[in-house]
């Protein structure tokens, strides 16, 4: 349980008002169940003609020998004046008025519980989601896509069934329990005192029954993550899966995680539903010896309990029943939701790593220059990049040549911070750009990739994507130099057709001229392409290469290119091997120093 105050500690404060409002609430609700149960035994006692007579109608006072002596001075009146049966609507209103105000304050103190439990759902969620898209990308590549969604949806719900559910609980039968245990004490101690020993025993059984839910629904929800993985990957990869006929290998590895699955909700639930069939028997037998004591204190004369407050003690004792079983069931729940809550925590509370450092700079321009000094990277023990130095002027473009897995990608990551540098540093106009605000790092950059990443939306608003007040006027112009105006207009709805899920309803051309609309929109000094012509057709090619020479007009340029003819032209040639820089130049000067650039060039040459 103390994991469970810690993130109720963790989450419920903001709402420490409608806290309050609900205890005060549940408080005033459990008074008036008892005051509901006490005027049973008037009604009783009426039955049994066993009333009590009272002629001394004494002032009134918050004293329960002066409300009792008054209540049945009424009794008495209105049996004498009457009759016996007119007692009963009498007795009935006071239960009608003690029902009402009972119900009543049990609503408004749901009504608090439901704001809080509602708001801490959202928080979490919201809590997720910024999290996601604070967490630097070496967080994603060490975690399944699938595993990360069943944490943010179906933990986040299990959360919401299991432990925010109890919370009402929590605030409204502790104070009901205690409530009626002081009117016990004050209608019997001895027998109250046998009930405390009795229902910690109780707990202590529920407790070890559900001592192993947490680690069964933790198995659970991991198995969840993977199924959701599998489906993920699955409907990525469709296209392969039906060309090479593997349709029922993937069925088959699907329907054995889910045979997994299902083995484990079988064992989870099974111990799940012996919470309420478990508490309700062993709160039957302590029902049975409550009475079976009572009876025996009552005969002995030990007691000063008579017939019918001893039939009144034990409706009073079964107001603790309820909530007693509703503990142990809660109990279950809230192992379940603890399970949920510790794969939401690998979230919530992994290592940011990229951060801005305090007092971190603006950086409102760039003027002169980039400079890779010394800059080392690894990827946990494989090192990437190693002592990499290159100064880009600006204005300039540099073209970044070499094998696949070489480092070109990684160098052009570390510049907008998608990962930090492992040693060395990265410096524009001799600002360190880990004292620089990542917001406006990235403000001076723009990014068009080799997968075009579209979103499903609009076209409008696909380009205009991280710039807040463009025009259409704006949005219009970028699309013509970026050639997409003719096709967009083409397209069903023009500016406002939705493109599908990432633009698969567009050609891996016109994607690719979006994504440059979009750079030319935010019109940013630094611009990194990463092999955005590689996976086209030569028409779509000459079309994309066409805007992107436009894009890199007047910009500071990194080109990642594996085909040497489209960067021929670029100021400055960098060849990378293994993470380092073995040459550079121009094109001209890298031929004649006859390299592995020109090795490179005769190699595409022939082909």
């Amino acid at each position: 349980m103390r994991d469970f105050f810690k993130i109720f500690g963790r989450f419920v404060p903001p709402y420490k008002s409608n806290l309050i409002f609900a205890i005060i609430f549940n408080v005033l609700a459990a008074i008036f169940t008892g005051i509901q149960a006490l005027c049973v035994i008037p009604v009783l006692e009426v039955l049994f003609d066993t009333t009590k007579e009272v002629t001394t109608l004494l002032s009134w006072d918050l004293n329960k020998e002066v409300i009792l002596n008054n209540l049945y001075y009424y009794i008495t009146s209105i049996k004498f004046e009457y009759g016996v049966i007119a007692v009963m609507p009498f007795i009935g209103l006071f239960i009608l008025i003690a029902t009402l105000l009972k119900v009543g304050f049990t609503y408004l103190a749901s009504f608090e519980m439901i704001g809080i439990r509602n708001g801490v759902v959202r928080d979490i969620r919201t809590s997720i989601f910024s999290k996601l898209m604070a967490l630097p990308l070496s967080f994603f590549s060490s975690e399944k896509k699938g595993d990360i969604i069943a944490r943010a949806t179906g933990d986040v719900n299990e959360v919401e069934n299991s432990i925010m559910s109890s919370i009402d609980m929590f605030f409204k039968n502790p104070i009901m329990i205690l409530v009626m245990v002081g009117i016990m004490f004050s209608m019997s101690y001895q027998l109250t005192l046998f009930v405390f020993v009795m229902l910690p025993i109780v707990g202590f059984v529920i407790g070890r029954t559900g001592k192993s839910l947490k680690k069964s629904s933790l198995k659970g929800q991991r198995k969840m993550g993977v199924i959701l993985g599998l489906i993920e990957e699955s409907l990525g990869g469709l296209r392969i899966i039906k060309a090479f006929n593997a349709e029922k290998k993937m069925i088959k590895n699907f329907r054995g995680e889910a045979e997994e699955y299902r083995s484990i909700m079988n064992r989870l639930q099974r111990r799940y539903v012996l919470a309420h069939p478990l508490s309700e028997f062993l709160g039957t037998i302590v029902i049975i010896i409550v009475v079976w004591v009572g009876a025996i204190l009552i005969y002995s004369g030990n007691s000063s309990l008579k017939g019918a407050e001893f039939m009144g003690y034990l409706i009073i004792f079964y107001q603790i029943i309820n909530p007693a079983k509703a503990f142990s069931t809660a109990f279950f729940n809230i192992q379940k939701g603890l399970a949920a809550m510790e794969r939401i925590d690998k979230i919530l509370l992994a290592d940011d790593k990229i951060f801005e450092s305090d007092g971190a700079l603006k950086l409102k321009s760039f003027d002169n220059y980039i400079e890779y000094r010394d800059v080392q990277f690894a990827y946990e023990d494989k090192i990437v990049l190693n002592k990499v130095n290159l100064k880009i002027m600006k204005g300039t473009t540099v073209a970044l040549v070499g094998q696949s897995g070489s480092g070109k990608t990684t160098f052009v990551d570390l510049l907008p911070r998608f990962y930090d540098v492992k040693g060395g540093g990265i410096f524009i106009d001799e600002k360190n750009i880990k004292d620089l605000k990542l917001y406006d790092l990235r403000a001076q950059m723009g990014n068009v990739n080799q997968d075009a990443i579209l979103f499903h939306d609009t076209i409008y608003n696909n380009i205009t994507f991280g710039v807040e007040f463009a025009t259409k006027e704006e949005v219009e112009a970028a699309a013509r130099v970026a050639n997409a105006h003719d096709f967009i207009l083409e397209t069903e709805n023009g500016y406002q057709t939705i493109i599908g899920d990432r633009g698969t309803k567009l050609s891996g051309g016109q994607r690719q001229r979006l994504s440059i609309a979009r750079a030319i929109l935010k019109n940013p000094p630094i611009l990194i392409l990463d092999e955005a012509t590689s996976a086209l057709d030569t028409e779509s090619e000459r079309l994309v290469q066409d805007a992107l020479e436009k894009l890199m007009k007047n910009r500071t340029s990194i080109v990642i290119a594996h085909r040497l003819s489209t960067v021929r032209n670029a100021d400055v040639i960098c060849v990378f091997n293994e993470g380092e820089i073995i040459e550079q130049g121009t094109h001209d000067e890298l031929i004649k120093l006859n390299g592995a650039y020109n090795k490179l060039h005769s190699l595409q040459m022939r082909d």
